[in-house]
């Protein structure tokens, strides 16, 4: 009889394992099914959208003490620039990117490039192997044998030794010439960012081009033979006004995260921030959130509709609860919004890469300029002025009386918002 007994119970106990391991699997498809189903609504919905041209704001200038700081709103602009000061090199240039694409604009970096290269540049050149595997090798193979070249590898060799080290995508999109101009923000190299999608970049010239230099360095040393370093250079002052913040996961440094929490937090007047993907973890939310509780114009620009369907949906699972705190949702209509920026009480402002999402502040190669200034800032709030004009501002009745099932996919999406 005791036999029996422990054999009913064993059997029970399977089944309940059993039972719960069929729940969990369960549980873990929904918000993978619901994704996929977005994603395909979407796709059916884009096949015939018009493109449109995005707007440009223009290009806006500030002179601090020791440096020169540019902001631009146009890609063409922008790549443009970057093509003359990478002619203009005399003894070095580093490029690192997210996506390049082969088309047009993307020949035009490579053949700036090369022709540095083989007038005696030092020319090096970062780019992320996910981001870029629809894109031809061939294109890749054009680069002069007087171009080094680090391709990120999706999985880094030395991944199952620590794992949080040798991953993460290479997101950053810097570049530097001869230690004394540098670029940073949102842009990749591609037709369709400069034509379609509004972005923004930063150029400095000045104390902060340092910090781009010794990102860079810092990614391409980790990975390199000691025989074949980017030399160490002086920066030209210890406490620039222009501040680089890069995450450095090889390092497992993520600085891009607390600068914004220690920014939100001193906070009296005003937060204006645009990202494409809005996918805060919980601090960042709550911050925001405490912030706008105690008077402050907090104000989230976000894009309508962005390139990533399911972060858009995933995103506004956040809205109800910033729509209740008194938080500003602008929702910019005009074409996909890819600007990395902010700017707080007049004073501190941020341009760069990294979103504010989970892949950027806590995984990615990142890089983002911080500038503490009142003449920078006030060209940053007449960027985001130009870029309200284009913009919807969602109503907390708007958002309540949405669709039920609206509601079932933001729900059956929230196990993402770690992983996004």
């Amino acid at each position: 009889m005791m036999r029996l007994l422990r054999h009913a119970r064993q059997v029970k106990g399977r089944d309940v394992l059993k039972a719960a391991g069929l729940l969990t699997g369960a549980a873990a498809a929904v918000p993978v099914l619901t994704a996929g189903a977005v994603m395909g609504v979407d796709a059916v919905l884009n096949h015939n959208r018009r493109k449109r041209r995005a707007p440009n704001p223009g290009t806006f200038h500030a002179q601090l003490e020791d440096s020169n700081l540019s902001i631009y709103t146009s890609g063409g602009e922008l790549y443009d620039d970057m093509i003359q000061a990478i002619e203009s090199a005399e003894k070095s240039v580093y490029l690192e990117t997210y996506i390049w694409k082969a088309d047009e604009v993307g020949q035009r970096f490579m053949d700036a490039l090369n022709q540095a290269a083989e007038r005696g540049v030092k020319v090096f050149v970062l780019y992320d192997g996910m981001a870029n595997l629809v894109v031809p090798r061939s294109f890749y193979r054009q680069f002069s044998e007087q171009v080094r070249v680090y391709r990120l590898p999706v999985v880094g060799k030395r991944f199952w030794v620590g794992p949080l080290r040798h991953s993460g995508f290479n997101h950053s999109k810097i570049l530097v010439v001869d230690d004394s101009i540098g670029f940073a923000g949102g842009y990749n190299i591609g037709s369709l960012y400069a034509n379609e999608w509004r972005d923004t970049h930063v150029r400095e010239i000045g104390a902060g081009v340092w910090g781009l230099q010794h990102a860079i360095a810092q990614l391409w040393n980790a990975a390199h033979d000691p025989e074949d370093q980017i030399e160490w250079v002086a920066p030209r002052a210890w406490n620039p006004e222009v501040i680089v913040q890069a995450n450095l996961p090889v390092q497992l440094v993520y600085p891009i995260r607390n600068t914004y929490l220690k920014a939100i937090a001193r906070a009296e007047h005003r937060i204006w921030i645009t990202t494409p993907y809005f996918i805060p973890d919980q601090q960042i939310l709550q911050a925001l959130v405490a912030a706008a509780e105690r008077g402050v114009d907090v104000r989230v620009m976000v894009p309508k509709t962005s390139n990533h369907v399911v972060a858009d949906w995933v995103s506004r699972g956040f809205y109800g609860q910033l729509l209740d705190a008194g938080i500003t949702i602008l929702l910019y209509s005009a074409s996909m919004i890819h600007a990395k920026v902010a700017t707080i009480d007049g004073e501190w402002s941020t341009v760069g890469t990294a979103n504010i999402d989970r892949l950027s502040l806590s995984y990615n190669y990142e890089t983002n300029v911080e500038v503490t200034d009142p003449r920078f800032a006030a060209e940053m709030e007449k960027v985001y002025a130009a870029d309200a004009e284009h913009c919807e501002e969602l109503s907390s009745p708007e958002w309540r009386d949405r669709h039920v099932m609206a509601r079932v996919v933001e729900t059956a999406l929230v196990p993402l918002r770690p992983l996004l």
